[in-house]
């Protein structure tokens, strides 16, 4: 499998909570040729989510069988669950000119770029502070045990910000997403000028 020049593949990280499900989705609505990368995982849909568009929601047997056969470019186990991203959505979205989006953690992108041939351009979204990303995690409902193993999660996620191309705070949406604006755009000027 070759990838296209021309297209991008994104990955976007960040600690649970800095807001990167959110900025996924503001990219998606601007840019149509964006598909997210749909993961497999075994954890449970919660009520808003739909099979296919949000995850692969599979039984922990089927993710395991799939590991095993090597199905997926990466997989991790995040709060007692897995995830993992398999190779033949990759090369469907690819084989359909699609750019890529990635929205997966550090141990994901750690796996991902040792495939030579996904030309990966990748961003860690940080929050302004371990404050305010508990005041966003508690106003989303969780749990109070929840709250605190994201909290550890943020300690460990943020360990990783430097294996990335960029870091952006993510203190105002607006401004953060624009500038991973300004990187996607600079990325397909550049795309344009290899084609001259």
């Amino acid at each position: 499998m070759t990838n296209h020049s021309s297209q991008i593949m994104l990955v976007l990280s960040s600690p649970s909570g800095a807001g990167k499900t959110t900025l996924t989705k503001k990219i998606q609505q601007k840019y149509k040729n964006f598909k997210i990368s749909v993961s497999h995982t075994t954890r449970k849909a919660r009520p808003n989510e739909i099979n296919g568009v949000d995850y692969h929601f599979i039984e922990r047997d089927i993710f395991k069988k799939m590991r095993a056969d090597k199905n997926f470019y990466e997989h991790a186990e995040i709060f007692d669950n897995y995830y993992g991203t398999s190779k033949k959505s990759v090369e469907d979205l690819i084989k359909n000119k699609n750019d890529i989006l990635f929205d997966i953690d550090w141990q994901g992108t750690q796996q991902l770029v040792k495939f030579k041939e996904l030309d990966l351009i990748k961003i860690f979204i940080l929050p302004p502070s371990k404050i305010e990303l508990k005041k966003r995690l508690n106003e989303r409902n969780h749990e109070k045990k929840t709250v605190a193993k994201r909290l550890l999660g943020y300690e460990k996620d943020s360990l990783h910000w430097n294996e990335y191309d960029y870091i952006i705070l993510n203190d105002k949406l607006d401004v953060c997403y624009n500038q991973i604006e300004k990187i996607i755009s600079n990325k397909k000027d550049k795309n344009k000028n290899y084609f001259l």
